[in-house]
């Protein structure tokens, strides 16, 4: 070979080599830019799956606590007829002169297990004639023409009262209202 060929096969093999070690960056290069790819990936899942692992937590806990404030609803429930029977009963005893040792006894039991109930988070509606009626807040038994014209449309008679447990309302109280 003469000087010519070699240098022009030494030229070709550096160029050889240049490409080669070019083609092994760019596949260094590609397997890094991948892997940062996939990290990144990885990175964004982990993320979301925490954020949604965190909102998880947050609504359970909320959930638990509505449920704590509620959980004694069923009992409360239950518990409005004997407080509407001791309103009853207090009403009736007051015309009643002669029994006013069981009228006290009987209040001072009603007053009792109120306030006992109101501990628990038991509150009652407050409604009064002449309020307006609002169909969300209140349940109408029946309408009756109203004795004036200012009362029509408004609450003229409060039934049964309406109770709340915490915010949430568990009888609407009954309500007569003017036509």
């Amino acid at each position: 070979m003469s000087k010519k060929d070699k240098s022009e096969q030494a030229e070709k093999e550096q160029i050889q080599e240049e490409v080669t070690t070019d083609t092994a960056q760019v596949e260094e290069l590609s397997i890094e830019e991948k892997l940062n790819e996939d990290l990144a990936k990885e990175k964004d899942k982990f993320m979301r799956l925490f954020a949604e692992f965190e909102n998880y937590k947050k609504r359970t806990a909320k959930e638990r606590l509505d449920l704590f404030k509620t959980a004694s609803q069923d009992v409360m429930l239950a518990m409005l007829p004997v407080l509407d029977d001791f309103e009853r009963a207090l009403t009736h005893i007051e015309e009643d002169k002669e029994a006013e040792d069981l009228r006290k006894g009987v209040l001072l039991i009603y007053q009792k297990l109120l306030k006992t109930l109101e501990q628990k988070g038991l509150s009652a509606i407050v409604v009064e004639q002449g309020d307006m009626f609002n169909a969300d807040d209140h349940e109408a038994i029946t309408q009756i023409s109203a004795p004036s014209d200012d009362l029509k449309g408004k609450i003229i008679d409060v039934v049964e009262k309406g109770y709340k447990l915490g915010d949430k309302v568990i009888r609407f109280p009954k309500v007569v209202i003017g036509q």
